[in-house]
């Protein structure tokens, strides 16, 4: 006689051939075009060359050797702004979207005086700054918004 066990038994239920389970919830993939955020670091005068290394390392990951480059100096332009100008410290935030680089540079300064103006004009030689507004003008689209709790200045670089 041949045991229940090992020939198989009956099922006590009928059962039917059923679909695979979905997923209890949907795959969903980034779109292409998403704000896809790459850094987000807030950084004192004592920590500017680890913030460049940093924005270097994840530029280079998205983008190509110039336009890595010209982040790295736009960032390393802004940062030592907010440094010197914006109370010692700030945040720095990089992200992809829509086909651009976008580096943010934000403090707690007094803010800018005149901002549509700051930087649109190259200062003098014998000016001791005033130059790293005038080089991340000339290398992205700028974007400035300030106030009298501080200064958030966006640079956007095109990746194509």
């Amino acid at each position: 006689m041949v045991s229940a066990d090992l020939a198989g038994s009956a099922p006590s239920r009928p059962t039917r051939n059923r679909p695979p389970r979905a997923a209890s919830r949907e795959v969903r993939r980034p779109r292409p075009d998403a704000p896809r955020l790459l850094l987000d670091r807030t950084f004192e005068r004592t920590g500017l060359h680890a913030l460049r290394s940093a924005v270097a390392a994840h530029a280079e990951a998205v983008a190509d050797q110039q336009t890595a480059d010209v982040v790295v100096l736009i960032a390393h332009e802004l940062s030592s702004n907010c440094v010197r100008h914006g109370g010692g410290a700030g945040r720095l935030r990089l992200w992809v979207a829509g086909g651009n680089l976008h580096c943010e540079i934000s403090d707690h300064g007094p803010g800018i005086t005149n901002p549509g103006d700051a930087g649109r004009q190259l200062p003098t030689p014998a000016h001791a700054g005033g130059r790293g507004l005038w080089i991340a003008r000339h290398m992205s689209d700028l974007h400035i918004s300030t106030g009298d709790s501080g200064t958030t200045v966006t640079a956007v670089v095109s990746l194509t």
